[in-house]
């Protein structure tokens, strides 16, 4: 895999854990990581079987580890419910300590203890069952960054039923697909939520896609609505089917029995974009993906006692989940929720949040710091954020220069950074450093964490030489590891177990490049798919080009990121009409508002290129290669000898040219 590294090169500074954080930190030297890291290779049984005492188990598992390659179980046999790990067993020396900090975009403000909690989530299950729900049932959850978001996740685990979360910024047909292919009795709702200072409507997009008499058949498996009233925008409750959340989690009973289940059994479905356009529905167990997030919450933020951890990701997406909602709140601790942008009501709202709450704990995307970046140094400034001591990153890779900004301006020069690699398909974070003992590089998310055998990898399985770009793939299996893609195993093992195997066994490998310096620090360096990294939000090329290509102008479309300094990557399609048709000074915002209507904003091209034809080779193939490079602005480098029509090619970069 040919890349350009010489800007990683060229970053050679090195930053040692800060003296007086390191003293107390539960991990305090390298000496310390290599002794727990020996241990987990050698004995992955007896280290993995003691980090899962941070779950509380009814019946403890026969097998530690059962495996028919690649798929594979953990603690099999072993009974819990993860809602008892994460509020009851918490009750009697935290029932009075804040669980979740939240806060509204208009600035409405909640809090909610241990206690509290663990009331809300119990009238919540008890609600779902009486709308039929059981063990085994898949919910899907559409709602903003309100508690009963956190509160549904963790009712449904209560009862044994599997979640499915949807980012409030997609749309029906997006709703319609994965609400489908999951076959969610029941979808959680609210009428709308706050982004920058307007309602987004939710209930509308819920009530597209469940129209039976719709385009594409609504979604006859969905049984009943649950609707929150967040905003009080108008909607219509349709009769039989809606109901209200005032009318029915209130009344119930404050306890409620948990659902003992087996280890293996689904949590959640959380639907991830593939490289073909349907997207997949990563499949993550109970008691795997509870120890994993336990383990990495508690290690890799050094999490204590009076932290107040505020990780700014959606629920929407994985790191919610693990980092919002699951981490904390097995191991007690105290996690702040915010609805809306960071810029509203004004730039200053993120560093607001943290003074007021003292937030102690801050993780949050690269995208997000570029923005903070750009709108200047004196927006943190006016507040007090010496509350900080611990920051972390999460999404992409971060740029050497943001790595540094975010030390000097968040963390006043005295926090140490934990730059994450992980994927929804691994639950957890499993490259990162460890806060009091890893010296950090800016730009490298360091060494894999104890029980990850993480290894960069050329095609045939072999370590690549340091520095020299590779695959990273991970060689040994976790417990936080999805275990397949919902109703589909065979796309499970040709996505991420085909690719790279040694010896007849395959590794896990998710389309990441990196490489390994000399000092076996690992630097992410994108993808190697077709997989666009917008803001931290994977985007699969062809579902994009599947909804431009549903708009009755298009004939053809390619899809492919470029470089953005904002948001890491941007969305830039290659058109074609269809015959006769001619493109206006309309038809780029047609086409853009028709891929939001299809997929949600977050795949709103930055760019639309109208060509005449495409790049192809001889046989067919959409040379997507090449036209990274154009829309990179780059000269187009790569091999061009099995282009059907290379003057096709000069005519694409000689438009970049003109429209710069």
């Amino acid at each position: 895999m040919a890349t350009d590294i010489e800007s990683h090169l060229n970053e050679r500074r090195v930053f040692p854990p800060p003296s007086d954080f390191a003293a107390q930190a539960r991990l305090r030297s390298m000496d310390e990581y290599e002794r727990l890291r020996t241990w987990a290779l050698d004995d992955p049984e007896g280290f993995w079987s003691e980090q899962a005492k941070a779950l509380e188990w009814s019946t403890k598992w026969h097998t530690f580890f059962e495996k028919q390659s690649p798929f594979v179980k953990f603690f099999v046999g072993g009974k819990l419910n993860l809602s008892v790990s994460c509020l009851d067993r918490h009750l009697p020396a935290r029932g009075d300590k804040p669980a979740i900090i939240w806060e509204g975009e208009p600035g409405d403000l909640r809090t909610l203890t241990y206690s509290e909690l663990h009331r809300e989530v119990c009238r919540t299950a008890n609600a779902l069952r009486q709308l039929g729900l059981k063990a085994g049932d898949r919910v899907a959850i559409y709602l903003p960054m309100v508690p009963e978001l956190a509160i549904s996740l963790l009712a449904c685990a209560r009862i044994g039923a599997t979640h499915s979360v949807i980012f409030g910024g997609f749309s029906a047909d997006s709703i319609r697909d994965r609400v489908n292919d999951a076959g969610c009795k029941v979808i959680i709702t609210a009428d709308g939520g706050w982004r920058r200072g307007k309602v987004v409507p939710l209930k509308p997009h819920v009530d597209d896609a469940l129209d039976e008499n719709g385009p594409k058949g609504g979604c006859p498996t969905v049984e009943k609505v649950l609707v929150l009233t967040r905003t009080d925008s108008q909607m219509t409750l349709v009769p039989g089917r809606d109901v209200a959340w005032e009318s029915i989690v209130p009344k119930q009973p404050d306890t409620c029995e948990p659902e003992l289940v087996d280890a293996e059994h689904p949590l959640f479905i959380l639907y991830t974009s593939g490289t073909t356009g349907k997207p997949k529905g990563v499949v993550h167990s109970t008691g795997g993906y509870g120890v994993g997030v336990a383990y990495t919450t508690r290690l890799v933020f050094d999490l204590r006692e009076n932290d107040v951890h505020w990780c700014t990701a959606d629920i929407g997406w994985v790191t919610g989940h693990s980092y919002v909602v699951y981490g904390p709140l097995i191991n007690g601790a105290t996690s702040v929720m915010y609805e809306g942008a960071p810029d509203s009501p004004d730039k200053d709202r993120f560093w607001q949040i943290i003074a007021r709450h003292k937030v102690s704990i801050f993780y949050t995307a690269p995208t997000a710091i570029r923005a903070f970046m750009r709108w200047g140094d004196d927006w943190p400034k006016r507040h007090d954020l010496s509350s900080l001591r611990l920051l972390g990153t999460v999404g992409e890779p971060i740029n050497p220069e943001a790595w540094m900004w975010y030390r000097s301006n968040i963390g006043g020069d005295r926090c140490p950074i934990v730059d994450t690699w992980w994927q929804t398909e691994t639950g957890a974070i499993l490259i990162s450093p460890l806060p009091g003992a890893t010296p950090t590089k800016p730009g490298s998310c360091t060494r894999p964490l104890p029980g990850i055998d993480a290894v960069v990898v050329n095609k045939q399985g072999e370590p690549c030489a340091p520095n020299v770009g590779g695959f990273l793939a991970i060689r040994r299996p976790w417990p936080s590891m999805l275990r397949t893609v919902w109703g589909d195993p065979d796309r499970y093992v040709k996505s991420y177990f085909s690719e790279i195997s040694v010896g007849g066994k395959p590794y896990y490998f998710a389309g990441d490049g990196a490489r390994c310096d000399e000092d076996g620090y690992f630097w992410v360096m994108g993808r190697v798919d077709d997989v666009i990294n917008v803001a931290g939000h994977r985007l699969g090329t062809m579902e994009i080009e599947s909804a431009l290509v549903g708009h009755p102008d298009v004939a053809e479309a390619a899809v492919v990121g470029r470089p953005d300094e904002l948001k890491g990557q941007a969305v830039v399609a290659f058109v074609t009409l269809r015959g006769g048709r001619t493109p206006t000074a309309d038809t780029k915002g047609l086409l853009s508002a028709h891929v939001v209507k299809e997929i949600g904003a977050l795949a709103r091209p930055e760019e639309i290129r109208f060509t005449d034809a495409l790049p192809k080779t001889r046989s067919g193939k959409i040379m997507r290669r090449l036209l990274k490079e154009i829309a990179a602005g780059g000269e187009v480098r790569g091999d061009t000898t099995t282009l059907e029509d290379v003057n096709v090619l000069n005519r694409l970069a000689a438009q970049g040219t003109d429209e710069e």
